[in-house]
């Protein structure tokens, strides 16, 4: 696996999110290998939570590349995504879906608590909520540097490009966002179980007044 420097996140978003397929991310004694993946392209982008600029929520994404942009969706989960991009440009990748591949028995500790049958294993990080479980990310890692030695959250590049990959609509983007002509910004190994479901986006009352673009899950 090779160690990103920021250059290597700092391109255009549509060029960095594929390269993140088959990325290792390591966090709290687990390790996922990431299957899929989608762009968010900031202010040029409706399915962006940034689109509409910056706001105390979406600040950490017009910063500088290699730095982690967390948010709560619908008021029960985190999500986790990847700054990419030019500094001020707000892009960002979303981490959608994996495979563990290291600490099993942790991740199946965050994901099964309270369930009366365990989740298979395809399905402990399918699905960018359940990613950011198993791997223990929440509030508090929001606008973390990857980067930094002392990081708790590890990112690891592939040493070579992954695939075959398919690229389609992003899942669960409602609004001109979800327009699969215009914005078939998710990536995917394709044939891998840990990818997810397709569903496209359908319209939610906002709870948070510092939301940005289409409501996306």
């Amino acid at each position: 696996m090779i160690v990103p420097d920021r250059a290597d996140l700092a391109g255009p978003v549509l060029e960095v999110a594929p390269t993140l397929l088959g990325a290792r991310v390591s966090a709290h004694g687990v390790t996922v290998r990431l299957t899929e993946v989608e762009a968010y392209a900031g202010t040029r982008d409706p399915g962006s939570h940034a689109f509409r600029g910056p706001t105390p929520r979406t600040q950490v994404m017009f910063g500088p590349a290699a730095h982690l942009y967390v948010y709560f969706s619908y008021g029960m989960h985190w999500c986790c995504n990847v700054v990419c991009g030019p500094d001020g440009e707000a892009s960002a990748v979303l981490l959608r879906a994996g495979e563990v591949v290291d600490g099993m028995e942790l991740a199946r500790e965050r994901r099964d608590a309270g369930r009366a049958r365990p989740h298979p294993e395809r399905d402990l990080a399918r699905g960018p909520a359940r990613l950011a479980s198993a791997l223990g990310l929440g509030r508090e890692h929001d606008g973390l540097d990857l980067l930094d030695p002392a990081s708790p959250v590890v990112l690891r590049l592939a040493p070579a490009p992954v695939g075959p990959v398919r690229q389609g609509p992003r899942v669960g983007v409602s609004g001109a966002g979800g327009d699969p002509e215009r914005y078939p910004w998710r990536f995917w190994v394709d044939g891998d179980p840990t990818v997810s479901v397709y569903r496209p986006g359908t319209t939610r009352r906002r709870t948070r007044p510092d939301d940005g673009g289409s409501v996306r899950t």
